[in-house]
């Protein structure tokens, strides 16, 4: 099947290059960008130098003859504005920013500080957080995938919140992400003299991924309350971890949340459950499209405590929109993603 990418200068333009150039099933159609049209890719990202594409304009209705999915991986607000010319096209499409994710336009622009995407477009997509919504997943025309720091926190949260142990009210959310997250575009904040050997909260109760999260949890928890939600930077290149913080409706113990976890994540083989008393950094999913969790119970607060770790470039952007890719085109999830995490 070929496939199209906008936005393909991005960090997670170009890892969505690096999965579906090895895929068994997809094929790149051609690469398009804003600004850097009729350069090749690799002019400018010599890693690529073996790959010889060039870079196309934005043209809906050309892309739309090459192409039977478009992945979206563009900055917010732009998105918004390309989705509606790709869906009346019959492109299938697969949105890496958080311009399809929030249901209530009104919300969106209150976060994103955009104008929102048209409500039939919003009502055609589907959340694409592909462990538990596959099922949608593989009619939709529209996949709006998640944003990395709800990744990591709701496939954390999903087990407490589904089988309704958890009281949905006062959770924390301690997030903490590498500089890639931050995008491409260089900034002050990012500038390596800030960043270097500094940790720093940002966006505090900002966040626009507040809403995603919320939203979600709402979604399996009706009694579902806000979040205290906080985001730090980390001066590392790629990871997320995220941890939780979740009172019980009842008593237990860490084992049965092992259990639980491990029986609802049973046949799900990008969510790895670690063993007692033992939770994962962020260098043992480097690269790769795993989420690892740790969980322990607090006998003293009748709180869970959860770690959920990703890499923010794939399990958190490219590697679940190639995933969400396998599931719409039917094939195994797993295709061309299950490479070993890089290490050291």
């Amino acid at each position: 099947m070929k496939v199209s990418i906008v936005g393909a200068t991005g960090y997670g333009g170009l890892e969505l290059i690096r999965l579906l150039k090895n895929h068994p099933h997809f094929e790149i159609a051609s690469l398009h960008t804003s600004s850097k049209f009729g350069r090749q890719i690799h002019e400018d990202n010599p890693h690529l130098r073996h790959l010889e594409y060039a870079l196309e304009e934005i043209d809906p209705e050309k892309i739309s003859k090459k192409s039977e999915i478009v992945f979206l991986a563009t900055p917010s607000g732009v998105s918004a504005k390309l989705a509606r010319a790709f869906y009346q096209l019959g492109v299938k499409i697969i949105d890496l920013s958080g311009d399809l994710r929030l249901k209530n336009p009104e919300e969106y622009e209150e976060w994103y500080k955009h104008s929102a995407a048209p409500v039939e477009v919003l009502d055609e997509a589907v959340y694409g957080l592909s462990e538990w919504n596959a099922k949608h997943i593989k009619q939709a025309k529209i996949v709006a995938n998640p944003g990395c720091y709800p990744t990591a926190t709701l496939l954390g949260l999903a087990p407490l919140y589904t089988e309704q142990w958890a009281e949905g009210k006062d959770v924390i959310v301690d997030a903490k992400s590498g500089v890639s997250g931050a995008g491409k575009s260089p900034s002050a904040g990012t500038h390596y003299s800030e960043i270097n050997e500094n940790l720093k909260i940002y966006k505090v109760h900002q966040h626009q991924h507040i809403p995603e999260i919320e939203q979600q949890l709402a979604n399996w928890l009706q009694d579902s309350g806000p979040i205290s939600f906080s985001t730090h930077l980390v001066p590392m290149t790629r990871g997320i971890m995220s941890t939780m913080y979740v009172k019980l409706r009842k008593r237990t113990t860490t084992k049965e949340l092992l259990d639980l976890y491990k029986t609802v994540y049973e046949g799900h083989p990008f969510v790895r459950i670690q063993p007692q008393d033992a939770f994962p950094c962020t260098k043992q999913v480097y690269g790769s499209n795993f989420c690892d969790i740790g969980v322990a119970f607090d006998e003293r607060t009748n709180k869970a405590t959860i770690v959920s770790v990703i890499d923010n470039l794939m399990k958190g952007a490219a590697g679940q929109a190639v995933q969400n890719a396998n599931i719409l085109l039917g094939a195994e999830e797993t295709a061309g993603l299950l490479n070993i995490p890089l290490y050291p």
